[in-house]
């Protein structure tokens, strides 16, 4: 690793100054006087089963009746009904309606969407839902949700699923084991997604001005393209209750895709009209093997230690073959052959410490996380060799406790972006503070403020030095001197609930700093338009999100979801432009629960959001499907974007030079009809293990 040679020794300077200010927080926090903060209860807290909710200061409980937990195929069922999580009908996974980064816990352990199909819903105690992460996650996800399950015993379970379409190239597959005995703990996963569409219509528009004269293309295309993504874990876990817990975790991720479209396009300059031919090719794999190493001991009846550390190796290959031409004469017009080979390197390792005071909890930790990564490209400019590397340092401790019907959480953070790419360092500390205060008013209402300052590190195709051709004149590349951005965000929540509502209504306000932002730019040496990214000055994102859901007959029988955020969006730009976009953001559910009948309709209404140079809709949804349920086995079907194919819509702002628009639409998947067969059993219960750290190396690096 570079962190240990000896150029990098200012690394491990840092890493050792980060530990000695950890300590120094930790000593001082314990310090702290609690004469007038009453008792907090947090994760060990017992509640009442007539109880559905509890709403603390970053987090609500749940807890379910009989009937639900009867109706119930597996835990996965019972957290689908939470008012702002849903079932992904495409994937036939979980998520927030309310969109961003939800991460799944079984007892505090990172978990599969498998994992949670293994708990039975007998052995479900409740449910906490974070919808303002605690620190130790916080740089992770949005929200997390924490199954908490009974007392281990020996058992095992074991399932399979899959779902496909009759007449396209759609398929989810999946299954899973796990096997206990006295303090040992197997489990073997395997997953496939596949994708094979043949039938994707694409129009896109450039138009401009450049060197006096006045261009337009306008393209039409077909594409052939899909994609196959497999995962395989191997587990094993030694636990010993109240004492400790040892686990390895072996994860292989192994994923291809391809493209192939041709197409024509009428190319204008001034009053000269051109037909031309066109046509696109690209390929991308890699295998990604991934270690994960966890331990946690119990110090005493007060204190927790917790250590992760997580590796991977792998090398992406990417590679695309563009081209365009003149039809009556055959000349090029432009020849794009890109490969890239990517041999990446990422280590994850964090420390957490828990201590428990008899009136407050303290949570302190420090994480480290590097990506070396080597390229090889061929491209426009032609053949380079590169190194890059990312590395990001994250100290953090936070304070929660409880006066009366107050309730707070106080955390401060340091954080360390250090971005090495081909031509630039930059090497950025952010102080990382956190508030969370919250206010009961009842048993089913409160009123809850959060603020927050975090950095946002741009991603690796941003930074990237690649170059790729997109149309006459019109190129794609990274920006390399690129700085991290820095967000600041305050939320204003009133949360209530009864037998027939639940729901969150957020006031919320966001400002970066030098946000990382798309846009368009002339490319003297390329002779024509580059998109490439810049440091805008600012960007800016206020409204109102209401989510949560309503039970006309105060149970299953019908449910309603929604999600509807009317908010307004600005860029200013580096050079002072102002650009603003206002939106109401949607997303509705409609559900039905008669015995082992399950019936759900998805619909939104597709709104432009801004991105970068463009405005850019979400993907449009019309999804209806059902399930019965007969002993271990469930079968479904459905019909996902009725009447319509699925559509994306993206078009250049009146500020770009290039104005700009774009329309896919797959064909494939319009009133694409779906069957799914279920097969779930289980004898006795299986270990879980309670695990405060959970991280994992990053993404592999495209273009």
């Amino acid at each position: 690793m570079c962190l240990f040679n000896k150029k990098k020794n200012y690394f491990m300077k840092r890493v050792i100054c980060s530990i000695v200010v950890l300590c120094s927080i930790s000593i001082f926090s314990q310090e702290i006087k609690s004469d007038s903060i009453k008792e907090t209860k947090e994760i060990q807290e017992v509640i009442l089963k007539s109880q559905r909710k509890k709403q603390y200061s970053d987090k609500a409980v749940y807890t379910f009746d009989k009937e639900a937990l009867e109706k119930a195929r597996y835990a996965k069922d019972l957290i689908k009904t939470l008012p702002e999580l849903q079932l992904d009908p495409i994937s036939n996974t979980l998520k927030s309606t309310k969109g961003g980064t939800t991460l799944f816990l079984i007892n505090g352990i990172e978990a599969s969407d498998m994992q949670i199909r293994s708990v039975q819903p007998s052995e479900v105690v409740k449910v906490e839902y974070y919808d303002i992460p605690p620190a130790r996650w916080a740089t992770r996800a949005d929200q997390v949700v924490n199954l908490i399950t009974r007392n281990p015993e020996t058992g095992y379970v074991f399932g399979a699923d899959t779902t496909t379409a009759f007449n396209t190239g759609f398929v989810n597959g999946s299954a899973y084991g796990n096997y206990t005995k006295g303090k040992n703990d197997f489990g073997l996963e395997y997953s496939i997604n596949l994708r094979n569409y043949n039938n994707r219509t694409v129009k896109s528009i450039y138009d401009y001005d450049l060197n006096d004269s006045h261009y337009r293309s306008e393209e039409g295309k077909r594409d052939h393209f899909g994609y196959t993504y497999q995962n395989l874990v191997l587990r094993y876990t030694l636990s010993v209750p109240e004492k400790y817990v040892f686990q390895t975790k072996v994860n292989l991720d192994l994923f291809t895709s391809f493209i192939k479209g041709k197409g024509q396009s009428i190319f204008y300059k001034d009053d000269i009209t051109e037909q031309h031919g066109m046509f696109k090719n690209g390929n991308s794999s890699y295998k990604k093997p991934t270690l994960d190493l966890y331990f946690s001991k119990n110090i005493g009846k007060k204190d927790e230690l917790s250590i992760n550390l997580v590796g991977s190796s792998f090398t992406t290959n990417n590679s695309e073959l563009a081209k365009e031409w003149d039809l009556s004469s055959g000349n090029s017009v432009y020849d794009n052959d890109m490969n890239l080979k990517a041999k990446q390197s990422g280590i994850v390792g964090e420390i957490a410490h828990v201590h428990t005071f008899e009136k407050g909890k303290l949570s302190s930790g420090y994480r480290i996380s590097n990506t070396s990564i080597s390229n090889e490209l061929q491209n426009l400019e032609g053949f380079s060799e590169y190194r890059v590397n990312y590395l990001e340092q994250y100290l953090y401790t936070e304070y929660s406790g409880k006066i009366n019907k107050f309730s707070y959480r106080l955390g401060a953070g340091l954080t360390n972006i250090h971005n090495k790419s081909a031509e630039n360092v930059d090497d950025e500390w952010t102080i990382t503070p956190k508030i969370i205060l919250s206010y009961s008013i009842n048993n089913n209402q409160s009123l809850r403020f959060t603020s927050s300052y975090k950095p946002q590190s741009p991603g690796s195709s941003a930074l990237s030095s690649n170059v790729v051709q997109m149309a006459p004149n019109i190129v794609q590349r990274g920006n390399p001197f690129l700085k991290t951005a820095q967000r600041w965000g305050n939320n204003l929540i009133y949360s209530y609930n009864n037998k027939y509502f639940d729901f969150n209504t957020n006031l919320f306000y966001w400002y970066n700093n030098r946000a990382i932002n798309q846009y368009y730019v002339l490319d003297e040496g390329l002779g024509g338009y580059a998109l490439t990214y810049e440091n805008a000055k600012n960007s800016q994102q206020y409204g109102v999100q209401l989510t949560g859901s309503y039970k006309p007959f105060g149970n299953s029988l019908l449910v309603i979801k929604a999600q509807i955020s009317p908010a307004s969006e600005t860029v200013k730009t580096s050079d002072g432009k102002l650009i603003k976009n206002n939106y109401i953001g949607n997303n509705f559910i409609l559900s039905s629960e008669y015995k082992s009948f399950n019936i759900q309709y998805e619909f939104n209404i597709p709104v432009y959001n801004l991105n970068g140079a463009f405005l850019t809709t979400n993907e449009n949804a019309s999804h209806l499907f059902a399930s019965y349920k007969l002993k271990e086995w469930t079968f479904t079907t459905g019909m996902y974007w009725l009447g319509m194919p699925s559509d994306y819509k993206t078009k250049s702002l009146p500020e770009s030079l290039v104005n700009y628009s774009r329309h896919n639409q797959i064909w494939n998947n319009k009133s694409m009809l779906i069957l799914g067969l279920s097969y779930d059993f289980s004898k006795g219960k299986k270990n879980q293990i309670d695990k405060k750290l959970n991280n994992s190396t990053a993404p592999a690096a495209t273009f």
